[in-house]
């Protein structure tokens, strides 16, 4: 918490002292009409406080004014803020209309009254010290100081600490008000964050699907290559330069649609593959030396959009994972469509040197399959299995 002399002394202080000022411009027009500068009295300048509120909340019914007013506090109220402040926006519903009306009038409050102390604390001060001294107040109101006591020397600081004090607390109540008022309403407040939230996971997504991919295509041209390199003949060489040529295709047609989102370009569903296009996963593992078996039931294509993609970057994430740490062994594939779910499993042999081929409890791509079952409301596994290694999935269709 800052001392009161740093408190007092910084620049946004009288920032706000101004902002507070500001406010009683609609006062002296209103005075000006009636009854006058000349003619206003006490009885008069009470009413002041009074009559301009109408037109205020007239004012907040424009919704423009509360961007003006938002603009305005950013810059005095809060300047140089950088995560304080309010963003400033036009009214979009009654609720902010509301909201910029009692803004507006608490602001006009607040503001009369500290120009009324700033305009009268200096001649106050001028009267004590000229009394101290043996002069005479400034003018007949019953609180300036009458008669001569050097006591009145000690009390002429007082008024100026004590407007100092009432514009320091006067403007951190305004800046708190503006937060309140002219920032984000709570249902505003709670759909931003649902949009920032829906955009990470739409990252995370992203990230997960450039990871399977990417990573499958380069997982399957390395093999492919080693492959025909050791093969040593011109028509496995012809077949592997193929399958590298059609995998890495397929993984920039995928990159370039996820470059498209990450350009907030309208992102297309319909370019993203399904469990209808397993097939090509099968083929570059069979073109990777893999002994692949696959069994399909039910009524694939009639998936549902979002699971079908999903099932099917789970598929492309074991099989890859099959060429990556076991080789060339047989694979089975089976995608079951039941009635309320759809059922992936895909098991492998071990590699002859005998042990497991990686950890089920590591690995972003065991992960990611796991968090892409999660999304979707199901559940999935990855682990040793009998003499073998086993991927189960369940994807709910619901």
């Amino acid at each position: 918490m800052l001392a009161p002399p740093r408190l007092v002394f910084r620049a946004v202080t009288f920032t706000r002292w101004l902002h507070l000022v500001m406010a009683t411009v609609l006062a002296a027009v209103c005075a000006l009409v009636h009854p006058g500068l000349s003619g206003l009295g006490t009885r008069q300048a009470a009413w002041l406080l009074v009559t301009p509120v109408p037109l205020l909340v007239a004012s907040a019914m424009v919704p423009a004014v509360r961007l003006s007013e938002g603009v305005q506090a950013q810059l005095l109220l809060f300047p140089g803020a950088r995560d304080g402040g309010t963003p400033a926006s036009r009214s979009a519903s009654w609720g902010d209309r509301w909201r910029t009306a009692l803004w507006l009038v608490l602001r006009y409050e607040l503001g009369v009254l500290t120009a009324f102390l700033s305009v009268w604390v200096p001649p106050l001060t001028w009267g004590l010290l000229r009394s101290a001294d043996g002069g005479r107040g400034p003018g007949p109101a019953p609180w300036w100081p009458t008669g001569e006591s050097r006591w009145y020397a000690l009390l002429a600081p007082l008024p100026p600490a004590l407007l100092l004090a009432f514009v320091v607390a006067a403007g951190a109540a305004l800046a708190a008000a503006a937060k309140a008022l002219l920032g984000p309403s709570a249902a505003e407040r709670l759909a931003a964050l649902e949009e920032r939230t829906e955009r990470l996971l739409e990252h995370n997504r992203l990230a997960r699907e450039l990871h399977d991919s990417v990573g499958h295509a380069l997982t399957v041209a390395v093999v492919q290559a080693g492959a025909a390199r050791a093969a040593g003949s011109a028509e496995f060489t012809e077949q592997a330069l193929a399958a590298i040529e059609e995998t890495g295709r397929h993984a920039l047609e995928d990159l370039e649609r996820v470059l498209g989102i990450l350009r907030e370009e309208a992102p297309s569903a319909a370019g993203r593959p399904t469990l209808a296009d397993a097939e090509r996963l099968l083929a570059a593992a069979r073109g990777s030396g893999a002994q692949v078996t696959s069994e399909m039931s039910g009524a694939v294509a009639t998936v549902p959009g979002p699971v079908s993609r999903e099932g099917y970057r789970i598929v492309q994430e074991a099989l890859t994972n099959v060429v990556r740490h076991a080789g060339p062994v047989p694979v089975s594939v089976r995608i079951a469509v039941r009635e309320r779910v759809v059922e992936l499993d895909i098991r492998n042999a071990l590699p002859k040197a005998g042990g497991a081929a990686w950890d089920s409890s590591g690995g972003s791509g065991l992960r990611g399959i796991r968090e892409r079952a999660a999304l979707l409301g199901g559940e999935a596994e990855a682990g040793a299995h009998e003499d073998g290694w086993r991927v189960r999935a369940v994807l709910p269709l619901g």
